[in-house]
């Protein structure tokens, strides 16, 4: 896939990218399980970080219109809200399970609101910076496999299927590691957000929506979501909809194999989504035209695909921890894929709500005086969409009989496929353009794709899509697509910017054809790191106040709904 304040950002020597800088106060190794264990009280601290740290989210009220809902749509919505709050506590568990005990012993309400942005005492847009005495790195695998167990005791081990996206390896007291699907591990969860499912099927008069909400609701008690991931590429007609279950695979910094559970709860604008429709069926044609050697493009994208606009009125779990998608490309099956297609969900009013309160600002901090007036709403949009439509281009499955792309890299899969949407998308406008089926000037999307990389940059070395903006960053500065000019400007070389993008293309859709991690790595190690120079640029939108992220106050009681 997939999976967007007004005071100072940081501490001086602070900086939003690990390994770029870091604060004058460290943390221990003690972890947050030993501190509760010896009964030590934990101490607030690190308090004025935490306090700055705050100001880089805005918060943004999550609405829709509701008179575009029938009056039984109304009651649904609170049902779907209630399940996708029961995937938020779900999350907590994969993330942190040990929240409640942390927030009771702490004292500082303000650090109480940070670990609950960031699903626990790391600081996702600061590298997982620890910002509590006492709490060490954030585990690679999360709550996902035994503490203390390394990637090479896992991959080593007899354990059959032990990269299974919907389980968590447990070791026992000698040391024997099981097997253990999420479906018992989180059983009585499950159960009840099962429940609330069904109450909506039997509520709702969309068929397409009916028989959706009733498998998956029987999804998340087996774990197998094939058969509902169909019927959701299957609806066509409802106005309410739900992404829920285990989908993304960010968590696991391991292996990238565990999913996370997340809920988006969506309202579709039928008016935007009905502008979009046509875009997914010229897939085919652009796949052939990408640049790159033949034999990395001969897979057929599916184009029974979707593209729809929704506003979003719930997030929930791992899609509302660290930056906030805008944009959704889902299932991540690749055999539905192929299949089938997938479905584009692009998330309107927090998209606006970033641009408005985020990219723009930043546009005129750093963009060159004279491309300012090259930045809007429509080509962020555009930018967006086409970087989810553009997960359907390109290659599933390695040219070197290693598997599916995903198989082979496993952990540096997900920022180098995150990457590749980012440049493909902006192809694909290029293409669109040139073949008169996208209006405007290619200048807006190529300046605002500018000004996009310099507001993902910010979300920092522990997210994906921070790393993927980071990489191209870096490829299009040396190719000299931008120039940084005295002022402290970005000024883009239209051309240049032209024959980057093709180049990046290349060389991203090599290395997932080729399957090798080593070399990705390697890529990932060299490109996906920020410089002092650009650090320094991003410093000076911290003390102008701009934020790096949104937050959002969400529910029934915002939605005026009961």
């Amino acid at each position: 896939m997939n999976k967007l304040t007004k005071a100072a950002l940081f501490l001086t020597g602070c900086s939003i990218i690990a390994g770029m800088g870091s604060c004058t106060h460290t943390a221990g190794t003690k972890t947050a399980a030993s501190t509760e264990k010896t009964g030590v009280t934990v101490k607030d601290s690190l308090q004025e970080y935490v306090h700055n740290r705050l100001n880089i989210y805005e918060t943004v009220k999550l609405t829709t219109n509701l008179n575009a809902l029938s009056a039984n749509e109304r009651k649904i919505l609170p049902l779907l809200i209630q399940a996708a709050q029961i995937m938020d506590e779900l999350f907590w568990k994969q993330a942190y399970p040990q929240r409640d005990s942390l927030l009771a012993a702490l004292k500082d309400e303000k650090t109480k609101e940070f670990v609950k942005i960031n699903y626990g005492p790391w600081d996702r847009l600061n590298g997982d910076k620890p910002f509590i005495t006492g709490i060490g790195s954030k585990p690679a695998g999360a709550s996902f496999y035994p503490a203390g167990i390394t990637k090479a005791e896992i991959e080593k081990s007899a354990l059959k299927d032990k990269f299974n996206p919907y389980s968590v390896i447990q070791k026992d007291s000698t040391g024997k590691l099981t097997l253990v699907p999420y479906h018992i591990v989180y059983a009585a969860e499950l159960q009840r957000a099962s429940s609330l499912l069904k109450q909506a099927a039997l509520m709702t008069e969309d068929a397409g929506f009916k028989k959706y909400l009733n498998l998956r609701a029987d999804a998340l008690m087996n774990d197998n979501f094939t058969a509902s991931d169909y019927a959701w590429l299957d609806m066509k007609t409802n106005i309410l909809d739900i992404i829920i279950g285990p989908i993304e695979n960010y968590e696991d910094k391991m292996f990238n194999a565990r999913t996370s559970y997340e809920a988006y709860v969506l309202v579709k604008d039928k008016v935007w989504s009905k502008r979009l429709a046509k875009y997914v069926s010229m897939l085919p044609e652009l796949q052939k035209g990408l640049p790159v050697a033949e034999k990395y493009k001969t897979e057929k994208p599916g184009t029974d695909s979707e593209l729809n606009a929704y506003d979003v009125v719930y997030y929930a779990g791992d899609c509302n921890s660290g930056s906030k998608t805008i944009a959704v490309n889902l299932p991540n099956d690749e055999v539905i894929q192929q299949k089938k297609g997938t479905r584009r969900s692009q998330l309107k009013n927090a998209m606006k709500a970033k641009f408005d309160k985020i990219l723009v600002p930043i546009a005129n901090e750093l963009i060159d005086k004279d491309q300012q007036k090259y930045i809007n709403f429509d080509s962020f949009f555009a930018n967006v969409m086409f970087h989810e439509v553009a997960h359907g281009l390109g290659i599933k499955k390695t040219v070197t009989g290693k598997g599916f792309v995903k198989e082979a890299l496993k952990e540096q899969s997900g920022w180098l496929e995150e990457g590749k949407a980012d440049i493909l998308g902006l192809y694909m406008v290029t293409g669109l353009l040139k073949k008169g089926e996208l209006t405007g000037d290619i200048k807006t999307y190529y300046t605002t794709f500018m000004a996009g990389l310099l507001r993902s940059v910010r979300f920092g070395a522990s997210s994906a899509h921070g790393q993927a903006n980071m990489q191209c960053f870096n490829f299009f500065k040396e190719k000299a697509a931008f120039v940084r000019t005295p002022e402290g400007t970005y000024k883009v070389d239209f051309d240049k910017f032209h024959t980057a993008m093709n180049e990046l293309s290349s060389m991203i859709l090599t290395l997932q054809g080729n399957g090798d991690r080593a070399a990705v790595e390697k890529v990932q190690k060299t490109n996906a790191v920020i410089s002092p120079e650009l650090q320094a640029d991003l410093d000076r939108l911290g003390k102008k106040g701009i934020p790096v992220d949104v937050i959002f106050e969400q529910g029934v009681d915002v939605l005026g709904v009961k």
